[in-house]
């Protein structure tokens, strides 16, 4: 699903209230060809696509893998919610619950990278880590490998670090594919699912 065509918008953020270190003029960077402070940055248009491809949008509340109620585009039910499983929102509410989401997890990320300059792709790549297994598993204590890569601006590291593949303490499949797509995204910019299956004009599917 795309995610242009779920009424989403993406691009620079305001930074004029920001520390006067950083009021330089970002017009003419392209965060997609240089790095620069994750300040500037939002979750790209791509990385929407590629999470509402990754989570579905569901209108009813489940439960995940882990056991937990869940609903929209992978969003934790939160008691503030009021929805329990079997429960169904509007697609208006999935939005919500999304952007909410996804600004929560760009927050996470700038706390986490500190001054640290991303690419674009770079910035999605984290935002989708924090967005799927939330903050406090990035933190020093859970993720010290990580954290340690981005404290020695060693980008090689952190794409290391962006697997994270069990659930409820079992490994699941689907979560070792995203954390394969995670990193690809973060050292390719390749957005790609990488289940994606190619079918030729006779109607053949390749594996």
């Amino acid at each position: 699903m795309s995610a242009a065509v779920m009424g989403f918008s993406t691009g620079a953020v305001d930074i004029s209230h920001f520390d006067p270190q950083y009021q330089i003029s970002f017009e003419d960077i392209d965060p997609t060809q240089t790095r620069v402070h994750a300040l500037q940055l939002k979750v790209s248009d791509t990385l929407k696509e590629a999470l509402a491809e990754e989570e579905g949008v569901r209108l009813t509340v489940y439960r995940d893998v882990a056991g937990y109620p869940t609903v929209g585009v992978g969003h934790l039910v939160r008691p503030s919610d009021g929805l329990r499983v079997g429960d169904r929102i509007t697609y208006d509410q999935a939005l919500h619950f999304l952007e909410a989401d996804l600004r929560k997890a760009e927050s996470g990320v700038k706390r986490l990278v500190g001054d640290l300059p991303l690419y674009q792709h770079e910035f999605d790549a984290l935002v989708d880590l924090v967005y799927n297994v939330g903050e406090g598993n990035v933190s020093e204590r859970r993720s010290p490998g990580l954290n340690a890569a981005i404290q020695t601006a060693n980008y090689d590291g952190m794409a290391d670090e962006l697997n994270y593949t069990t659930a409820g303490g079992q490994v699941a499949r689907g979560l070792e594919i995203r954390s394969e797509r995670r990193q690809s995204i973060f050292m390719n910019a390749a957005y790609e699912d990488p289940r994606a299956i190619e079918v030729d004009t006779r109607g053949r599917a390749s594996i």
